[in-house]
C-alpha cells in the first residue's frame, strides 16, 4: 500500500506531472523570452505562462457543433498523462536507478502519444481546417518518426544490443563515459535533436498548426481549460526531450553538488539549440518535411547505426 502511495506522489507531484510542468512553463518562458531577444523586443515577464494557463483554467470550453466529445476533450488528456509519465520514468531511473525490462521501448511509444491525441482530438472536433492539422499531424510522425526510433536504438546498439533498460544506459555511461564522446552517437544525437523539432512542432516544422494557413490548425477548437491543457502538454514535452536525450546520450542527470550545476548547463545548451532552430528557420512545407526526414536525416541516423556497430 506505501508502495503504490509512493508511486502515485511520484507519478502526480514530483517527479510527474506538477513538477515537469511547473518546470515546462519556465522553460516555455524561456523560450519566448529569447525568441523575444532574437526579435528585437523585451518578451514577457517570467511568470507569464503561468498566468496564461491560470487565464484559460477560467474560460468556458466551448465543444464545436458536430464534434465527437469524448474524443475531443479525452484525446489532450491522454498526452498530459503520457508525457507525466516519461517524466517519472526518467527521472526515477536517474535518482534511483529504477527501471524495468524494455523501459526504453515504453518511453518512445508514449512521446508520439501527445502527437496522436492532438490528431485524435482534431479529427474529433469536426472543423475542417482541424482535420487538415491532423492530417499533417499524422504524415509528419510517419516522417519523423523512423530516424528518431534509429538514433535511440543508435545509443542501445553502442551500449549493448540487449540493453533497453534506462539503468543500464546510465550504468554503462557512468563506468565508460558519455555516449556523446562516440561520432555515432554525435550523429544521433543531431539526429534527434532533429526530430524533436518535429514532435514539438516548432518551426520549421509547425505545419500542422500553421497559424497564418490553418489559424492553429490541430488547436483551433480547443478554448478553455481544454486549451491549457494542450498548452502545458506542449511545455512539458519542451522539458522531458531535453531530459530523455541528457539520459541517453549524456550521461544522465548529475543531482548532487556541482552535478546540478553540469546538469542544467546540460540542459540548458539543449533547449538554447532547439529555440535557436525554432528561430532562425522559416516554415517547410509538409511534403518538404517528410523528404527532409525520410531522405538526409533518415540516411544520417543509419550511418550513424552503422558506425555504432563498427564500435565507432
Amino acid at each position: 500500500m506505501a508502495s503504490t502511495l509512493s508511486m502515485i506522489l511520484y507519478f502526480i507531484v514530483f517527479p510527474g506531472l506538477v513538477f515537469t510542468a511547473v518546470v515546462g512553463l519556465l522553460t516555455t518562458w524561456v523560450d519566448r523570452k529569447v525568441s523575444a531577444l532574437v526579435q528585437w523586443r523585451v518578451g514577457p515577464p517570467w511568470y507569464q505562462p503561468f498566468a496564461d494557463v491560470l487565464k484559460l483554467l477560467g474560460k468556458e470550453i466551448v465543444i464545436p457543433e458536430g464534434a465527437k466529445r469524448t474524443g475531443f476533450l479525452v484525446a489532450p488528456l491522454a498526452g498530459l498523462a503520457a508525457v507525466a509519465l516519461v517524466s517519472t520514468m526518467l527521472w526515477l531511473a536517474n535518482m534511483r536507478g529504477a527501471g524495468f525490462v524494455g523501459d526504453l521501448i515504453g518511453v518512445i511509444y508514449l512521446l508520439t502519444i501527445p502527437s496522436l491525441g492532438m490528431i485524435i482530438g482534431a479529427s474529433a472536433s469536426g472543423n475542417p481546417l482541424s482535420s487538415i492539422g491532423a492530417s499533417r499531424e499524422m504524415k509528419l510522425i510517419l516522417a519523423y518518426e523512423l530516424p528518431f526510433v534509429i538514433a535511440i536504438f543508435t545509443a542501445v546498439t553502442k551500449v549493448s544490443p540487449m540493453t533497453l533498460k534506462l539503468d543500464g544506459i546510465l550504468e554503462y555511461q557512468a563506468m565508460n563515459g558519455v555516449l556523446l564522446g562516440n561520432l555515432s552517437c554525435i550523429i544521433a544525437f543531431v539526429v534527434a535533436i532533429l526530430c524533436a523539432q518535429a514532435k514539438l512542432t516548432y518551426p520549421p516544422f509547425d505545419i500542422p498548426e500553421a497559424e497564418t494557413e490553418l489559424m492553429d490548425g490541430t488547436h483551433m477548437e480547443y478554448s478553455g481549460a481544454a486549451l491549457a491543457v494542450v498548452k502545458v502538454t506542449q511545455a512539458m514535452m519542451l522539458f522531458t526531450l531535453p531530459v530523455f536525450f541528457i539520459t541517453i546520450f549524456w550521461g544522465g542527470l548529475q543531482l548532487t553538488g556541482w552535478g546540478i550545476l553540469y546538469t542544467i548547463v546540460k540542459y540548458v545548451i539543449i533547449v538554447t539549440i532547439i529555440v535557436l532552430i525554432k528561430n532562425t528557420n522559416p516554415r517547410v512545407r509538409i511534403d518538404q518535411a517528410v523528404r527532409f526526414f525520410w531522405g538526409p536525416v533518415t540516411i544520417l541516423a543509419i550511418v550513424g547505426m552503422i558506425l555504432a556497430v563498427l564500435g565507432l
